[in-house]
């Protein structure tokens, strides 16, 4: 582990886990600085710190939360980031609104504290430029890199005893820079129309200046040279439940329990939480009994509908070291929990989540990285995180469950990682015959909500107000685009109406 300090932009010492100094007389930017220690030292890891707290750094923390080699922490502390939060004007993913109690999943980095691996610079080092602003250049390194597989993380435990610090931030300018550098080019236009329109700023100078620069996203940028190998033992029983919850689809249920049945690693347990909300309906599920199945089933029936409340019933029945949240419309191959479990230990994750795709459609994303989404038909959670969390039946009937159930995992100091490479096939199957259309709160409102307001619930439980203002101007232009409508006054006037009662909706839900 090689320890970098440095103090107004220059590097001021290079010393060995052990406290020895090394010698390096460089004069140049910090990250110049780092991509030479890089080349002298390819295997080992590289701490950067501020002078000012580098006797705050807790190694033995950072030789145990850096578990692989494809991994990078940065903390800021609990005052702003970088970018502040004008940022999610034009980006609404979870990386943006970051839990600073926990080792939460983020690109936002800071030059305050930080450690990444020699390998990851060395894979960059022609491909993004060594900028004189450190607080810049680690930022685009994150940004460029988490979704090509690089596992970024704000991580309190790099420091000890650390309170409120000032960070560098970003001006206007600089913010429209990475803006352009990093994003598609009409975000650059939609951060200034949000900006003018929620804050009564015009920074056409700084748009004008993100103008001169090129994106960097095309730069060819391959981290398959960094080998992972974990160090963290996060299977030891490798016992596997899957909850399944299903109402009206006896054959397709009938058709996972098959694959389940041929599985070379067998699941302990498959709890299925059947529902028929007819008062005198019974279970359709006779096979349970009928057929002998090499796991154990635990079979729950309810009259109440949902499948927030079915997952939460079946949660509390876990008893395995992991638990499979499975749909019953899916398929998959014999090797399925094999696969998961290799990848698991190979990886030290906590939270699997797997490609789930139907018939024929196209899968965009190949690359094993952290997930923006969660899904909760086709993941593997260890079991000790179900303390923290729970399905939220305000969504239920609606939309955003699955992300919230994600965020609450994100918030609990949990990261979701994604492979594609583990298929499950969704068949996306019609409704049963018995399911009952529900009587949504609001369906007799004369102007209807809009967005839906489970999805309203959830950006004003997760999101940041930016978050949501961006939110808010990108779907009035999808939705005017679409309309028909020619006068966009009247139309801005009617969604107005429609966000009112949306948001109100979604404060009588979170009530």
């Amino acid at each position: 582990m090689i320890i970098v300090c440095h103090l107004r932009d220059k590097i001021t010492s290079v010393v060995s886990r052990d406290n020895q100094r090394i010698h390096f007389d460089y004069q140049g930017t910090i990250a110049k600085g780092l991509l030479l220690l890089a080349e002298r030292f390819p295997n080992e890891k590289i701490v950067w710190c501020h002078a000012d707290w580098v006797q705050n750094l807790d190694l033995d923390a950072i030789q145990s939360s850096f578990h692989h080699n494809k991994m990078m922490f940065s903390y800021s502390g609990i005052s702003s980031n970088y970018f502040q939060s004008t940022i999610g004007y034009i980006e609404e993913s979870p990386f943006i609104k970051i839990n600073k109690k926990v080792s939460y999943p983020s690109w936002q980095m800071t030059s305050l504290v930080g450690v990444l691996h020699a390998s990851l610079l060395l894979s960059v080092k022609d491909k993004i430029k060594a900028d004189s602003n450190f607080d810049y250049y680690l930022n685009s390194l994150a940004k460029l890199c988490m979704p090509l597989g690089l596992f970024c993380y704000s991580e309190p435990k790099l420091l000890q005893g650390l309170e409120k610090v000032s960070i560098p931030q970003a001006s206007m300018y600089t913010l429209f820079r990475f803006v352009r550098q990093h994003y598609k080019k009409r975000w650059t236009l939609l951060l200034v129309l949000n900006l003018i329109i929620y804050e009564r700023r015009f920074p056409f100078g700084a748009f004008l200046y993100a103008g001169f620069f090129k994106n960097r996203n095309k730069n060819g940028i391959n981290l398959d040279g960094i080998a992972v190998h974990s160090s963290l033992q996060v299977v030891e029983r490798a016992t596997i439940d899957v909850i399944i919850p299903t109402i009206g689809r006896k054959m397709y249920l009938y058709d996972v329990l098959c694959d389940l049945r041929k599985q070379r690693h067998l699941p302990k347990n498959v709890i299925i939480v059947e529902q028929n909300p007819l008062a005198d309906s019974v279970s359709e599920l006779d096979y349970l009994q009928t057929e002998d199945w090499p796991f154990v089933i635990k079979h729950s029936f309810t009259h109440q509908p949902g499948a927030c409340n079915a997952r939460n019933i079946a949660l509390k029945q876990v008893d395995s070291e992991w638990v499979f949240l499975a749909d019953d419309d899916i398929r998959f191959g014999d090797d399925l929990l094999e696969k998961v479990l290799i990848n698991i230990f190979k990886y030290g994750v906590w939270v699997l989540t797997t490609s789930c795709l139907q018939l024929k459609e196209k899968q965009e994303y190949k690359i094993i990285s952290q997930s923006t989404i969660f899904g909760s038909g086709n993941s593997f959670l260890k079991t000790d995180i179900l303390k923290k969390v729970a399905f939220n039946e305000n969504f239920e009937f609606g939309y955003g469950e699955d992300t919230d159930f994600g965020l609450q995992l994100r918030n609990s100091g949990t990261d979701i990682i994604y492979f594609p490479e583990i298929r499950i096939l969704h068949l996306k199957a019609s409704v049963g015959g018995f399911r009952v259309k529900p009587v949504l709160q609001w369906q007799n409102e004369v102007i209807q909500p809009k967005p839906s307001p489970t999805l309203m619930l959830y950006q004003i439980m997760h999101n940041t107000e930016e978050q949501i203002l961006g939110y808010k101007l990108v779907l009035f232009i999808k939705l005017f685009k679409n309309s028909g409508w020619k006068n966009p006054i009247q139309f801005l006037y009617l969604y107005q109406k429609r966000w009112k009662v949306s948001l109100y909706w979604a404060k009588q839900l979170s009530k």
